[in-house]
């Protein structure tokens, strides 16, 4: 069955009119399965930033060598943690609210940086390419609100 024709995925009018549900205000012409993939990709990006996010407030000591690549030395780098796990969850609820295009652009390439700092770090170049959902889900769905045409549609 397709999105579009279950019932309790439609609105109806007290006429008995069944009608497509609206794209939310402001994220272009989304509609059937489309609105399914644009929800799908919302709700994996928001909580894949969020479970990452929550590995840094724990302060996750594995870490501590990505931070080295930076040269950020371990202290440091366990008083940052938490920040930047703080920063992921707080962008992880944001784009489950409201995915703004700059915030999944930020998204796209931290999750790119964040995954390639593992082969740089002396991991398996097969480390980056485990993690390419961490940067192609918030390019995905980015794509799919549409991409910036200019500065200000980045903040829409």
């Amino acid at each position: 069955m397709r999105v579009e024709d279950h019932p309790r995925m439609l609105g109806t009018s007290a006429d008995g009119t069944v009608h497509r549900p609206a794209a939310p205000a402001g994220d272009g012409p989304i509609v059937g399965h489309a609105l399914l993939l644009f929800w799908l990709l919302r709700v994996a990006c928001g909580l894949e930033f969020v479970g990452h996010g929550a590995f840094g407030v724990i302060t996750k000591a594995a870490w501590v060598p990505y931070f080295g690549v930076a040269g950020i030395p371990e202290p440091w780098a366990y008083r940052l943690m938490p920040l930047v796990g703080s920063v992921d969850i707080f962008l992880g609820i944001l784009v489950l609210l409201k995915p703004l295009r700059v915030v999944l652009l930020y998204m796209a390439v931290w999750g790119f940086w964040t995954a390639l700092l593992r082969p740089l770090a002396g991991e398996p170049l097969w480390e980056l390419i485990e993690r390419a959902p961490n940067y192609l889900v918030p390019l995905a769905l980015l794509y799919l609100r549409g991409l910036p045409r200019c500065r200000r549609e980045l903040f829409s």
